[in-house]
């Protein structure tokens, strides 16, 4: 059978998967970003790169994993474009300054906890500020599917969305600044590697701008349901694709929020687009998820010791108290300060991008760095959407009907 051939199997197979864990999860009241990420990680485990290698040849199996990549990439573009639609001018301004503080504070405290753990576990100043570095990103998808799915309403939900999605800059700047102190400890200091990430930071924001300006224009060159879809997919993709190429390296979520967050800021017509798209992207949703789980190699669980622990106990830690401090400083409602930061538990393709970055800095511990952040994403991935549903159900922001 032709290679095309078997990575459509592969898709419908991981859709049919992933409907029927939707149902499974759902008679336990659990979100389904749970079940699609356990349907995925069981299919990983029955069915991984070495089993296909053993029925399809290395070559084959190289082009899935890579094709299944593809389709990431291109999730996270339609998540990101998802996120930029709550930064319309108008709402952003009732929000205020809250969320920027709480997500500066969130991820210094994140950094900062886990910067000064490690360094009292392992004595290693460069080890501690690159793991600090890391522990900054959190993922934005497995929070706001939850948020979506419940139809979660209040000031928490409110103010989560911004903060994860403003996470992603302040992740970048925190990586940039902690790698470029580690690499004074070793004599290797370059401004280059704190110029770097404001780059991928600045640049990103351009570019999805400059995105957002021809979406507008397209969408009120071309009117009727079928062609605002079909610029809508081109788009994102173009702009994931784009923001791919060697030498510009710039953050695709960052460029895809900024490219909607233009468009419900020029356009009047942009309400039924993305109501179109999000009846759209809920199979693309379900094959990320999918791959997220399949891609998760649970046999680095038992290698990543006290580095490990501390890191996954800690990180959360910072999280909280970073929120809370932020939502204090802002005066918050008091939900806000106590809860907002449980929904900043998930983390995975950012912080594992990063985790692979950093490993040059010390490569003496690059293996267990990598182990210490994979085991932290199938840990945080798993708990961290149904830790948000409770938190969220708790406080009632997710009526008791949308709850099951």
């Amino acid at each position: 059978m032709e290679n095309k051939y078997i990575f459509l199997i592969y898709i419908c197979v991981g859709l049919f998967l992933c409907l029927l864990a939707g149902k499974i999860v759902k008679q336990f009241k659990l979100p389904n970003v749970t079940g699609y990420i356990l349907i995925g990680l069981l299919a990983g485990i029955i069915c991984g790169t070495h089993q296909m290698e053993h029925f399809f040849g290395k070559d084959v199996a190289h082009e899935m994993v890579t094709k299944f990549d593809v389709i990431k990439d291109l999730a996270t573009g339609f998540i990101a474009f998802s996120i930029g639609t709550e930064f319309e001018f108008k709402y952003i301004k009732k929000l205020g300054k809250t969320p920027i503080v709480i997500a500066c504070l969130e991820s210094l405290g994140a950094t900062v906890l886990v910067a000064i753990g490690i360094y009292i576990v392992t004595g290693n100043i460069q080890l501690a500020l690159i793991m600090g570095a890391i522990a900054a990103a959190t993922d934005p998808a497995a929070t706001i599917l939850v948020a979506k799915q419940y139809k979660a309403k209040g000031p928490v939900s409110k103010n989560l969305i911004p903060v994860v999605a403003i996470d992603d800059a302040t992740a970048l700047m925190s990586y940039g600044i902690c790698v470029a102190l580690a690499k004074t400890f070793t004599g290797h200091f370059s401004w280059m590697t704190v110029v770097e990430p404001i780059k991928e930071i600045f640049g990103a924001i351009l570019f999805g701008v400059v995105m957002g300006l021809i979406f507008t224009t397209l969408i009120h060159f071309f009117t009727g349901r079928g062609n605002r879809l079909a610029i809508t997919i081109s788009m994102v993709a173009l702009t994931v694709s784009i923001s791919h190429i060697p030498g510009l390296n710039f953050s695709p979520l960052l460029a895809c929020m900024a490219m909607s967050m233009t468009v419900v800021n020029t356009s009047s017509r942009w309400e039924p687009v993305f109501e179109q798209m999000d009846r759209m992207t809920p199979p693309v949703f379900m094959l990320f998820f999918f791959v997220t789980g399949a891609g998760m190699d649970i046999s680095v669980l038992p290698t990543i010791g006290v580095i490990g622990v501390v890191y996954i106990i800690v990180r959360v830690i910072g999280k909280l108290v970073g929120a809370n401090l932020g939502a204090r400083i802002c005066h918050a409602d008091k939900n806000v300060r106590k809860y907002l930061g449980i929904g900043l538990m998930p983390q995975a393709g950012v912080a594992i991008g990063l985790a692979m970055m950093c490993a040059s800095v010390v490569p003496e511990y690059a293996n267990q760095i990598m182990a210490v952040v994979v085991c932290g994403t199938i840990i945080y991935e798993l708990i961290g959407p149904i830790v948000t549903k409770v938190m969220l159900v708790k406080i009632g922001e997710i009526k008791p009907e949308n709850s099951k």
